[in-house]
């Protein structure tokens, strides 16, 4: 080949190697040129402005009246004196009071357990005369005194020995007296130890022994426990404390009674009910669950004090409505309008919503008694609100008109962390 034909199949080579390695590259060049062309030439969107719709909510209007505070409670009732009868000193059981059962009564200074005082009896005997004795030698004694004294006198004799008057002797028998008298004494006291007497009147807890079993000191025969009366501990937050206008270690005086409370229980499916005061209240808080303790107590739970024969007997657990503070004026709204403990939400008259704190003084499952935070006639949302906040825009609407979805929300609330707590 010349020189000229390789020089014209070297510059052929060349342009089909430019071709092929510049051909994709313009593809993708000319692909985002016309890509950006139809950009440039697409008509703008329309911008539409953002309306935030009004949350429809049920409102109501707050008002006065004159309150009455009340605390609701629970506690468990405790008999005042409960103790276990137990024997101080040993012997063969030989009787016990045909009313000893659990659930028996007895009245006190009552007979309740005897043991075998056979052998005690004879140490009583036995100690009478042991002091029958010792009282004739101390007379005998005496007599010879006097007589050895008349005898002096008649002989004229002034300086007589303590000796010869008898005086170590007339000791030795007083002594002896004294010390059998001691006997009798203690012999007696075992001998009335045999027998075990109520020490209040009551009722029996527990039964643990039987006649002819052999009792040890210090075993235990039963339980029991007085009726005269019980008390029922009443667990108080520091704003039932403040309802009640009780403080830390209140005790009931004559001037100064405490809140009277009613106590009510369901036995056998029939209500039930009992009067009683608040008697003094714990000297600390506990560690444990923060709050004071109150004590209801009833006088003659059994008698006078029972619900037609109904006692209020201990171990029976009650719900207690407490009297408190009578409150000149105090702002009354539906309970559904409480936020969690200390909040409301307020309807203000430009249909915006304010969160409002306030202080709570008595709440039940219908209505709250506010004593802070809020006026007569300003209108309170009744209704449930997610994500509320100052200023959002809100829409004051009839039951009727409420939205099926917020009626749900509504039961939601109920159930969660959005209810306000159990009316106390």
């Amino acid at each position: 080949m010349s020189e000229t034909g390789k020089g014209r199949f070297r510059w052929g080579l060349a342009i089909k190697r430019f071709v092929f390695l510049a051909l994709p590259v313009l593809v993708i060049g000319g692909a985002i040129a016309g890509n950006m062309v139809m950009g440039a030439l697409k008509p703008a969107p329309e911008e539409k402005e953002s309306v935030v719709e009004a949350l429809p909510v049920l409102t109501a209007m707050s008002y006065a009246e004159p309150v009455q505070l009340r605390v609701s409670s629970h506690g468990e009732v405790q008999a005042r004196a409960e103790i276990d009868l137990a024997a101080e000193m040993g012997g063969r059981l030989t009787y016990i009071a045909p009313d000893f059962l659990p659930g028996g009564q007895f009245s006190k200074g009552q007979v309740l357990f005897r043991l075998d005082d056979r052998e005690l009896k004879l140490r009583v005997i036995q100690a009478e005369a042991a002091i029958a004795q010792a009282r004739t030698s101390f007379i005998r004694e005496t007599s010879e005194a006097n007589l050895a004294r008349l005898d002096a006198e008649d002989l004229g004799v002034d300086n007589v020995s303590d000796l010869a008057l008898r005086g170590p002797q007339i000791a030795e028998a007083q002594a002896q007296l004294a010390s059998a008298q001691a006997a009798l004494d203690e012999a007696q006291l075992q001998l009335d130890r045999t027998v075990i007497r109520a020490p209040f009147t009551g009722r029996v807890r527990t039964k643990l022994t039987d006649t002819g079993a052999y009792i040890t000191p210090g075993m235990q025969l039963g339980r029991v426990y007085a009726t005269d009366m019980v008390d029922v501990p009443i667990p108080m937050s520091d704003k039932d404390l403040a309802a009640l206008g009780l403080g830390i270690g209140f005790v009931e005086t004559d001037a100064e009674p405490g809140p009277p409370v009613t106590l009510t229980a369901t036995i056998a499916d029939t209500p039930h009910s009992w009067t009683g005061r608040i008697s003094r209240t714990d000297s600390s808080f506990d560690p444990a669950t923060r709050v004071l303790f109150a004590f209801v107590t009833v006088k003659d739970p059994y008698g006078v004090n029972a619900d037609n024969g109904t006692p209020l007997a201990p171990g029976l657990f009650v719900t207690a409505d407490i009297e408190g503070r009578k409150l000149v004026e105090g702002i009354v709204v539906p309970r559904t309008a409480l936020r969690g403990t200390d909040e409301i939400f307020v309807a203000r008259e430009d249909d915006t919503l304010e969160v409002r704190p306030v202080r709570v003084a008595s709440s039940d499952r219908e209505r709250v008694v506010i004593v802070e935070g809020l006026t007569a006639g300003e209108q309170v949302i009744a209704s449930p609100v997610r994500g509320a906040a100052n200023g959002m825009k809100i829409r004051p609407v009839t039951p009727d008109e409420m939205p099926a979805n917020l009626v749900a929300d509504n039961r939601d609330d109920d159930a969660g962390s959005n209810a306000a707590e159990p009316a106390r």
